[in-house]
């Protein structure tokens, strides 16, 4: 019987699809688990993998194989789910990858009340908008807001992300309050580069689905750093509540348009598929889904409508 360990490593490398990959997965390196499979090769007789500067491919041998070594890891990670559920309490480290500003704003405060609830669990987070590879670097989670959802991946709905077109009560009482999205065209619209399109707003009105062109002094890819901009009276701008709901709240920003509800985006926690959740993932969906919502609180308690809409 060949080495479990070898078989096992084997199985996250044609997962994964490089040597790296799986060394990430694993927690080891890159040269440990190239000589791994090449221990595996020669214990069996046969070539595995076809190895090239920059390609690594699966012989049909090393496909066949490559099933049954990938069932021995699905049976391992049941039964280390079953001895996890037996006592139900997450354990070990968590990685979690998490957008900017609102894993800035509301995922990394939250952790305080989340280690404290689980105490032989560690949390080990990283605060990006790029692109995360979860079976690549070896992330259990990705907290995220997307209106396109990865199709390789599982995504559970956290919480709506609702835009509200927004400026200082200053700049209507100088500029006038628009009452249809058409009379952006006589503001100062300060426009988010990050997504979506540029120069172009969309809102859901009474009739349908409406797209408006503006223009305006500033274009930025950071929402937070556009809210800077709005409560500086600058401008207006579509900023979601996440970050400007207290601002709402406290009167330093008013709505406008509230009839014309900005095209809806929610926060997802996005993680691999897979038959048996891991406890510690589980608990932390559970634990974002409690704090976040139905009704998120950054938009809770949100005053009636003023003079400013």
């Amino acid at each position: 019987m060949q080495d479990l360990n070898l078989m096992v490593t084997y199985a996250h490398v044609v997962d994964c699809g490089s040597f790296s990959g799986a060394a990430r997965r694993l927690g080891t390196s890159r040269s440990a688990v190239s000589k791994a499979v090449a221990k595996l090769e020669h214990s069996l007789g046969v070539r595995l993998l076809q190895r090239s500067t920059r390609h690594l491919s699966v012989t049909e041998v090393g496909a066949a194989f490559a099933e049954h070594c990938t069932r021995i890891v699905d049976e391992i990670a049941q039964a280390e789910q079953l001895a996890d559920s037996l006592h139900a309490q997450p354990r070990g480290t968590l990685r979690v990858a998490a957008s900017v500003a609102f894993g800035t704003l509301h995922v990394a405060p939250a952790l305080a009340d989340f280690l404290g609830r689980y105490p032989d669990l560690d949390v080990d987070m990283t605060i990006s908008d790029r692109s995360i590879d979860l079976a690549e670097e070896g992330y259990d989670i990705v907290v995220r807001v997307a209106n396109e959802l990865p199709p390789t991946l599982v995504a559970r709905q956290l919480a709506p992300v609702r835009r509200k077109l927004c400026a200082t009560p200053e700049y209507f009482a100088r500029h006038g309050l628009p009452a249809i999205p058409q009379d952006l065209s006589r503001h100062n619209c300060l426009d988010y580069t990050h997504s979506g399109e540029q120069g172009l707003w969309r809102f859901t009105g009474p009739s349908g689905e409406i797209a408006v062109p503006v223009s305006g002094r500033l274009r930025i890819n950071d929402d937070e750093a556009l809210s800077q901009a709005v409560l500086g009276g600058l401008g207006l701008a579509l900023l979601p509540t996440f970050i400007i709901g207290s601002d709402l709240q406290a009167g330093r920003l008013c709505a406008a348009l509230s009839e014309y509800i900005p095209v809806e985006r929610h926060v997802y926690a996005l993680y691999l598929p897979t038959r048996h959740l891991p406890v510690k993932v589980r608990a932390f969906i559970d634990f974002l889904l409690e704090r976040f919502g139905p009704e998120p609180y950054w938009d809770a308690e949100r005053p009636a409508t003023t003079s400013a809409e």
